[in-house]
């Protein structure tokens, strides 16, 4: 891509097949300066690269020609030509900085009026279009009602006049077919010649002429009707991603001056306090500094069962209160938290097509063309022999009919954007359905350890007491690490609870080795092993349970007390607790698990071990988790690697699939081609199979779609059927594709 394009976004209404993507992309490609276009159905978003000079205010009245509305979402930036992205919608994103001036044509200033116009003479005859609010009120529903109670009242009037019968459905058909002719003509200008709506065109006023009015009006309903129920699906599926986005409550209690006081949750700002009753919906993303209460957070991460949420704890926007009155410092502004996040990457994510779908609309850039030919040597040839020209012609007619790709080419998107809507409810973040695709070919994973594997923070694991209890043994060590704010020392704290602990004379921190004090009218020191062997001698008995502890891979310190070992307190990075069934998992689907981790030898076999992972590869830097990764990758395997840290961000970027664990860094998120929101090493084995999921309901798309066009294309040459089953192949095997994808949202 050029280095100097630029990238616009688009909100385009009306959009309801992968048919309407492909026939707006077509057009607008044709546009100078244009230099790719992505489109998301599901979203209704466009994204356009392209030059400085290219006319935007031409392009929406383009769009708004074919009939469908357009609204600029957001200008971005330069292309860095590295995949950057600063595309974001502005006032979404937040990211200002990015915006760039057009200085050919103000995009935000330029007169609307055109192509508000455009769009509302477009809409009047556009049959495609998302069905909002009760169908039976919408454009596409009262024309489809309209034309069906035009034939009942054709039939009617025909049975008392015969004579009229014939222009009855003639007008009945010509009412329905206006608009839909129209629209065929506007693609021909656009350079869109092979359209449903052409080929609906040609067959419905060939029907006439053949003197087969009442056919053709009956097509023309079918075709409504087909047109209503994919608008209806498309409203579906799109539902799934505004439902998740309507969990923000609109509104928030701030706190200031002791105070609550209501405003919008919009206008949060990080740092911000607010006050979440019992009840409440949580409206941002944040860390509590007061109370504590269940959470409800179902509706967001999957988990059925509450949890509790106290002082320091994270909590997620769209999440219930439950019983106790929370305090909540927001960590994140409305526009970047977890559900805005959510929304706006998969948003992206629809946008990008899988290597499936790119075939899939290449095949039918010839497939459509080749389908007329076929049409018009079954309508021209055979009466050159048998000279039916009436006949033949009709079921020339009727392949044109059953040769549209519409069922074929929204048979991947649907899909694809179905289980990335899955998955962003249950925090899975796909980056598209290349990703997707990838996803579903795995056949190895690569784990960093601390932070993914384990909870990221050590936790005190053993405590053992030689000459006092190990009750004193914690109480006295938590005493000497009260004023430290050393990770061991939280994790020594946070073993002896709210057991009180005695005050300690002269403490002080020993650099390199522990900490020392005067508690209860002794001298104390806590701190290594050998620390303490430069200190004390140590007993045999001592030394062993040192040595024990260690081989299990824990942190030891010990606790002296003039001169005499009180204990021993170990310490180390638990596994996070769904690691082990999360290992389990991948093996049963015969996907093999690697250990990729700076961390020590022993430590990271000891993890190893009790995971049930055999491959453990620890003491490594960046670049050798990188070169772990492309080994793994010489052998043959597809490679995820899983991390969350910036060390882990180049084996993420040369993975077959990098995936972030959420709670991760910033740099280890982009680096990534998905990620973990919500940080259960379970997802892994979920997001692989929601990719093979989706592979499979791809296939079956493609099998239905062509399948039914198989099975009509041979009756139709026939004889057995005629125009009215030929379109109902068509919209049938579109709803029936559309149907199927949208099973995958009710995983």
């Amino acid at each position: 891509m050029n280095d100097t394009a630029l990238k616009s976004r688009f909100k385009v209404d009306g959009m309801d097949c992968a048919a309407c993507a492909a026939r707006i992309e077509g057009a607008v490609k044709r546009l100078d300066g244009v230099e790719d276009v992505s489109i998301s159905v599901m979203t209704g978003a466009m994204t356009v690269h392209h030059g400085v000079a290219t006319d935007l205010a031409a392009l929406e009245r383009t769009v708004s020609r074919l009939g469908y509305g357009i609204s600029a979402d957001g200008h971005a930036g330069h292309e860095d030509g590295k995949g950057h992205d600063c595309g974001c919608a502005h006032g979404e994103s937040g990211h200002g900085d990015h915006d760039h001036e057009h200085h050919d044509h103000d995009h935000h200033d330029h007169d609307h009026a055109s192509h508000e116009d455009g769009a509302e003479g477009g809409h009047a005859g556009h049959v495609h279009a998302a069905v909002e609010g009760e169908w039976w009120k919408s454009a596409a529903g009262l024309q489809a009602i309209g034309v069906g109670l035009g034939i009942v009242v054709a039939y009617a009037l025909g049975w008392l006049v015969p004579e009229a019968e014939r222009w009855l459905f003639l007008v009945v058909m010509l009412v329905g077919l206006a608009p839909i002719a129209l629209r065929a003509f506007r693609l021909v200008q656009v350079g869109e010649p092979f359209s449903i709506e052409s080929l609906m065109t040609i067959a419905a006023v060939g029907a006439v002429f053949l003197d087969a009015g009442e056919e053709a009006a009956a097509v023309v309903f079918f075709f409504l009707v087909g047109e209503l129920l994919e608008g209806l699906a498309a409203r579906r599926a799109r539902s799934s991603i505004q439902a998740l986005a309507s969990l923000v409550p609109e509104t928030a209690q701030l706190l200031s001056g002791g105070a609550a006081r209501e405003v919008p949750a919009s206008s949060l700002a990080v740092g911000d306090e607010v006050l979440v009753r019992p009840g409440d919906r949580v409206p941002c993303d944040g860390v509590v500094i007061a109370g504590t209460s269940s959470i409800d957070e179902s509706t967001v991460t999957g988990e059925s069962v509450p949890v509790t949420r106290g002082e320091g704890a994270s909590v997620y926007a769209g999440t219930i209160n439950g019983d106790g009155v929370l305090t909540v410092r927001v960590t994140a502004p409305a526009t970047d938290n977890t559900i805005a996040r959510i929304v706006r990457l998969v948003t992206e994510a629809q946008e990008t097509r899988a290597p499936v779908e790119r075939f899939i609309n290449r095949f039918a850039k010839y497939y459509t063309p080749a389908v007329v030919a076929v049409a018009a040597a079954v309508a021209l040839l055979p009466p050159l022999f048998d000279g039916n020209w009436g006949g033949w012609i009709y079921k020339g007619l009727a392949i044109l009919l059953i040769g549209c790709p519409c069922a074929l080419v929204i048979s991947t998107p649907a899909a694809v954007a179905a289980a990335l809507a899955t998955g962003a409810r249950t925090g899975l973040l796909v980056k598209g359905g290349a990703v997707l695709e990838r996803l579903r070919d795995v056949t190895a994973v690569a784990f960093d350890k601390t932070g993914t594997l384990t909870v990221g923070a050590p936790q005190v694991t053993d405590v053992e007491a030689f000459g006092a209890d190990r009750a004193a043994v914690l109480r006295l060590s938590a005493a000497l690490e009260a004023t430290s704010s050393h990770p061991l020392a939280k994790a020594v704290l946070a073993a002896a609870g709210d057991a009180p602990l005695p005050p300690v004379a002269n403490g002080r921190a020993v650099p390199g080795e522990g900490v020392a004090g005067r508690v209860e009218e002794r001298d104390l020191f806590f701190g290594s092993a050998e620390a303490i062997g430069g200190r004390a001698p140590l007993p045999a008995d001592v030394q062993v349970t040192v040595e024990r502890l260690g081989t299990e891979g824990k942190t030891v310190c010990l606790l002296l007390a003039d001169g005499t070992i009180l204990g021993i307190v170990a310490l180390r990075d638990a596994p996070r607790p769904d690691a082990v069934a999360a290992v389990g998992e991948l093996r049963r689907r015969g996907v093999t698990t690697v250990m990729l981790t700076g961390d020590n030898p022993r430590a990271a076999a000891a993890v190893g071990r009790e995971l049930g992972i055999d491959d453990v590869r620890a003491g490594l830097m960046p670049g050798d988790k990188q070169t772990a990764v492309r080994l793994l990758q010489e052998r043959g395997l597809v490679v995820a690697k899983v991390g969350d840290g910036i060390n882990d961000a180049p084996a993420l970027a040369t993975a077959d699939v990098g995936i972030a664990m959420g709670g991760g860094t910033d740099v280890a998120l982009e680096a990534a081609d998905a990620a973990l929101l919500y940080g259960r090493v379970g997802d892994v084995a979920a997001m692989i199979d929601l990719s093979r999921r989706a592979m499979a309901n791809i296939r079956q798309n493609i099998s239905i779609a062509l399948g039914l066009k198989a099975v009509f294309l041979v009756t139709t040459v026939l004889g057995i059927t005629g125009l009215w089953p030929a379109i109902l192949a068509d919209t049938g095997a579109t709803v029936l594709v559309t149907a199927n994808a949208l099973r995958l949202l009710r995983r």
